[in-house]
């Protein structure tokens, strides 16, 4: 059966596909733990959203599984090993200045319109039919095929934690969240806040800092920062600095009196935490105006700390972390929160992305004693390691033979700061279904995928199905 033509195969399940992504995506499959349940940990709706396809997948003859009410299985297939497809049913919130419903699954102008049609209901329904397919064409398998649906990728991936706790790990497979052609390296991902020692008291300076924030999220760089000063005097050359300094950094501000206190206000711009240079982080800035002021001994020293250790520095260089290498390129460090009151000290929220060949162990023990010098302590670690597959994995050879074969492209290899389903497996990658050098519209208003990139990776992911389980 190697004359198949998947595309076609595809066409004649176009109608089909649209109506069943459609009724997956209305179903506003958010974490809500408010919501929840015993037999709905994550709240209702993603519950619902997982029992859609597996009610779906029972419905067309593969074989189901609820697993925790966390995380479930569909099965096709017969044999030893198995191969394993990542998809998740969550969504992050709709946001709001959508023009069309978020959770009506609009078709208009070849696209279809909801929250999670690119991430990833659109490429978990382009999976499933494609493992539909194969099964309806009656081709021998020579391994089983199983699409693993988790529910919490968007937030803590418990599903996926629960699910290898209980179930079989694949030997081999792939995570249709990401981008086209192939993503065989993800950098490690360490979250850790620096804390500063509370070895000064606030001494009454000129300047008394009295709080500061700025951010919410490791993985964002944060676009609004408010800082809370006593001043005793010069109320109106502080506002004449700072003014100037906001129209020098291109960025909006508020500069204004409170309960008899000065409150400073900055707007930066957001961006993802893997690539913390697209920003402009509203904290460090905000920092940097606060380093030129004599402040009190404390607040100096972490306001200082900020300016010295990150600012203009995404790459680590002043904390003497700095690398990269050819795989995955340099380590980033995004300051994705800031906080300080005048009682406890501050501290810093750090998302720091890593190369594959970094030595994690090494190099955070020279890290704490670079910052337990100027004053602070590592706390809250946690770290996602990094996923490597070679170039010359047997999974890579097919997937890279198909996407060629399918799309009449060069199927490079790619590495990302992000992490994807596929790091779950010791030979997983991520591909597709974002087709290279389409917008990647995932998390913003009026999420979409086009329906051709939809059917085109459907026919991909029923090849690569057949490749890998028939042949």
């Amino acid at each position: 059966m190697n004359n198949i033509n998947w595309q076609e195969e595809v066409n004649k399940r176009k109608e089909d596909l649209i109506a069943d992504l459609q009724g997956l995506l209305k179903i506003p499959s958010v974490l809500n733990e408010q919501d929840a349940t015993p037999d709905a940990p994550l709240g209702q709706n993603v519950k619902k959203a997982l029992d859609y396809m597996l009610q779906l997948g029972e419905k067309d003859g593969f074989i189901p599984k609820n697993t925790g009410n966390l995380a479930g299985h569909l099965e096709i297939g017969t044999g030893n090993d198995l191969i394993g497809i990542l998809c998740h049913v969550d969504v992050v919130p709709e946001g709001d200045g959508w023009s069309v419903d978020p959770y009506g699954g609009e078709v208009k102008e070849g696209r279809i319109y909801a929250r999670g049609s690119i991430d990833d209901k659109g490429p978990t329904m382009a999976a499933y039919y494609a493992m539909k397919i194969v099964k309806e064409l009656g081709v021998p398998f020579q391994k089983r095929v199983r699409m693993i649906i988790g529910t919490d990728e968007e937030s803590d991936w418990r599903c996926v934690e629960h699910y290898f706790q209980h179930e079989e790990m694949p030997e081999m497979g792939f995570a249709p969240d990401a981008d086209f052609p192939i993503i065989h390296a993800e950098k490690g991902i360490a979250d850790y806040d620096l804390v500063q020692k509370n070895q000064l008291t606030p001494s009454k300076g000129a300047i008394t800092l009295l709080s500061f924030e700025s951010g919410r999220r490791y993985n964002m760089v944060p676009d609004y920062a408010r800082a809370i000063i006593d001043v005793d005097k010069n109320h109106t050359q502080i506002m004449q600095t700072f003014n100037e300094f906001l129209k020098v950094q291109q960025l909006k501000g508020n500069y204004y009196l409170e309960s008899g206190f000065t409150v400073l206000e900055l707007e930066g711009v957001s961006a993802h935490g893997m690539e913390p240079d697209n920003g402009k982080n509203a904290g460090l800035i905000l920092a940097s105006f606060l380093s030129t002021m004599d402040l009190d001994p404390k607040a100096n020293t972490y306001i200082q700390s900020a300016v010295k250790f990150f600012f203009g520095d995404s790459r680590g260089r002043a904390l003497g972390v700095q690398y990269a290498d050819d795989i995955t390129g340099d380590l980033t460090i995004n300051v994705g929160k800031m906080s300080y009151n005048e009682h406890d000290g501050g501290r810093f929220g750090l998302n720091m992305r890593y190369p594959v060949t970094f030595d994690i162990d090494k190099n955070m023990t020279k890290l704490r004693e670079k910052v337990n010098q100027a004053g602070f302590t590592i706390e809250n670690f946690s770290d996602s390691k990094p996923h490597h597959v070679p170039e010359n994995n047997p999974l890579i050879k097919v997937l890279q033979k198909v996407y060629e074969e399918q799309t009449q492209e060069q199927a490079k290899l790619l590495a990302i700061g992000g992490g994807t389903y596929a790091r779950a497996l010791e030979s997983g990658v991520a591909f597709g279904a974002l087709f290279p050098g389409r917008p990647d519209v995932a998390h913003q208003k009026d999420e979409y995928i086009e329906l051709d990139d939809l059917f085109k990776a459907t026919a991909i992911y029923a090849q690569a199905i057949y490749e890998l389980a028939c042949k």
